[in-house]
């Protein structure tokens, strides 16, 4: 009825599971859930252990294989008709979590849990991903319906195994970003709707600072090398940091952008890394460095 599959990269996932379980057992679903080790050096013997649990399968690879590909494993090994993708560094906060899943077992759907921040954190070496996480992540379902396909996230939702089976996770896309634009865009292109409901994970795995602003910079570079080979057309309209990159170039203002991001990055940098960081440097940030970057390639 349920599979639950969980990407894992050096993250001990025993905490996770064991409440996953203990809800799915207690739901009288049939379920599995599968953990999948995606080329991870740490807790290899802790997470190990959860393949003593009923239902557990624990899936060691020894190659990353990276964000798209290591779902579509996942969804191969799956046994039930509904998968249930969650990343590992969530958190558990309600506990109707499996519940309210199964709620749409008998659907095919494709349905988006949410994600949520603990407001206990103010680590300021978290600031920057706190920030954006609680400002531009962390929204009600209504606010996320609203805005449907664009807020689509692999952090936290359910897909119907016969929906996942005709659009998948793009695997030519190795680099970290966007997979999950591509992928929503073609639930929209088979006409298939996004359902946003108010069932939250904790986003507990925080980047520090300057780890998130390189993971950023990573995204950026991806987008601009998927728009560049011409397959993503629709990027520019569903990405906003491309389309007012695009908007640019044809005003031929990139230029003075991409020259000016050398200038400005360290006082940017400053601000971001600092305790009390601004989502506009940081939109800024970005535009200037894809700028720079159509300058350089």
């Amino acid at each position: 009825m349920l599979s639950i599959l969980i990407p894992a990269y050096n993250y001990n996932i025993t905490k996770l599971v064991r409440e996953l379980h203990r809800q799915a057992t207690e739901s009288m679903a049939d379920f599995e859930i599968i953990v999948m080790e995606d080329g991870s050096t740490l807790y290899l013997d802790e997470n190990a252990q959860m393949a003593a649990l009923p239902g557990c399968r624990y899936v060691r690879l020894e190659r990353n294989v990276g964000r798209s590909a290591i779902r579509n494993r996942l969804a191969d090994e799956a046994r039930y008709g509904h998968l249930l993708f969650l990343d590992c560094d969530a958190e558990v906060m309600s506990p109707d979590y499996v519940r309210n899943y199964l709620a749409f077992r008998n659907d095919e759907c494709v349905v988006v849990g949410g994600t949520a921040y603990d407001g206990q954190e103010h680590d300021p070496r978290y600031s920057l991903r706190l920030k954006y996480g609680r400002e531009r992540e962390a929204r009600s379902a209504r606010e996320r319906g609203r805005m449907r396909y664009k807020v689509f996230t692999t952090f936290n939702f359910m897909v119907s195994k016969s929906i996942f089976n005709r659009i998948r996770f793009d695997e030519s896309i190795c680099g970290y970003g966007y997979e999950d634009a591509v992928f929503a865009h073609r639930v929209a292109e088979l006409g298939y709707d996004v359902l946003h409901i108010d069932n939250p994970l904790i986003h507990a795995g925080l980047d520090e600072n300057e780890v998130f602003l390189q993971k950023a910079e990573t995204g950026v570079r991806n987008l601009y090398a998927l728009s560049r080979t011409g397959r993503y057309p629709y990027l520019q309209h569903e990405s906003h940091l491309l389309h007012t990159f695009v908007r640019l170039q044809r005003w031929g203002a990139h230029r003075l952008c991409g020259w000016l991001y050398p200038c400005l990055r360290p006082a940017m940098r400053r601000n971001l890394l600092s305790s009390a960081p601004s989502l506009r440097v940081f939109d800024l940030y970005k535009l200037l460095y894809l700028c720079r970057l159509s300058l350089e390639k």
